[in-house]
């Protein structure tokens, strides 16, 4: 039997003046292991006598279970796009729901997290990102007409700053330790003092040059246009079947690589310069190879 019809016939012997134990009694006899206990008999002989005389479930105060309809989430969802920077208790007192409800249909239904804006070099204009795409196209383009002798003749060249201590993760730092002891401690390294900068040339078969800046010196027009005499006696050495073809050259588009001094001795040495995107802080083509710090 459903509960409600334990209910009923809770009343009915309730309605007879019968007593809690002889109710018990009763429905023990006639329903067995599926009787109500003895405290759900005492809760509804306890109700009648309090002067209910329904069955049924009371209704249960508080908000619907149905907060999350297409409605509300296409609300919610218009709400978040029209102001990214939305707070969940605005939304809360926008549409009239409970916060977990919102935070429910924010990650379950619309699948969308908030996080902190990402520090960049510069915001790029609509005309930047045209740019982009144009001259990811043509990159793109020279790469398709001929995969393999792209491959064998594309050089890149980046600068980068490599530390003498490697900062030790707090998962490496884990030690064992036995019940009572103090957790171990380590002095923290300063970094900034103990790096050095370095100007990597490579290309799809590996490293070419390596060139560590001496401490004191500034990298400017002129330092880097002897880096490319250096660096062209290594591709001629590295690279024998460059020596006389003409190389695909890709550097980025800060001032040292871009200035006069610069861009004479790339035509000087007859590279075909590949373009960049603009403020772009990366490479225009990535190629996975392996350095080791000496």
């Amino acid at each position: 039997m459903e509960k409600s019809e334990f209910r009923v016939l809770i009343k009915h012997y309730f309605l007879r003046k019968k007593t809690i134990t002889e109710t018990k009694a009763k429905l023990d006899k006639y329903y067995g292991d599926s009787a109500p206990s003895i405290s759900m008999v005492k809760k509804w002989f306890t109700e009648f006598r309090c002067g209910r005389t329904s069955t049924e479930d009371a209704e249960r105060p508080g908000r619907p279970v149905e907060v999350s309809s297409p409605k509300t989430i296409k609300k919610i969802h218009d709400m978040v796009l029209a102001d990214r920077r939305l707070k969940v208790q605005q939304i809360v007192e926008a549409v009239g729901i409970s916060h977990g409800s919102v935070v429910s249909i924010l990650n379950d239904h619309l699948g969308m997290r908030k996080l902190s804006a990402r520090w960049v070099p510069r915001l790029l204009t609509v005309d930047h990102k045209r740019n982009r795409v144009t001259t990811s196209q043509e990159g793109l383009a020279l790469f398709n007409r001929n995969i393999e002798q792209f491959l064998r003749r594309f050089v890149t060249v980046d600068e980068t700053w490599i530390h003498h201590n490697t900062r030790e993760t707090k998962q490496q730092s884990k030690q064992w330790v036995s019940k009572g002891e103090s957790a171990p401690k380590k002095a923290k390294v300063g970094l900034s003092a103990n790096k050095v900068m370095a100007t990597v040339f490579w290309d799809a078969r590996g490293i070419i040059h390596i060139e560590y800046l001496q401490k004191g010196r500034t990298i400017n027009g002129e330092y880097y246009a002897n880096l490319l005499d250096r660096f062209n006696d290594n591709l001629k050495k590295n690279r024998p079947h460059l020596a006389k073809k003409k190389v695909p050259f890709h550097q980025d588009n800060v001032r040292v690589h871009t200035c006069a001094v610069a861009m004479a001795k790339i035509h000087e040495l007859g590279y075909e310069l590949l373009p960049h995107p603009p403020y772009s802080p990366g490479i225009w083509l990535r190629v996975t190879t392996s350095c080791s710090q000496t």
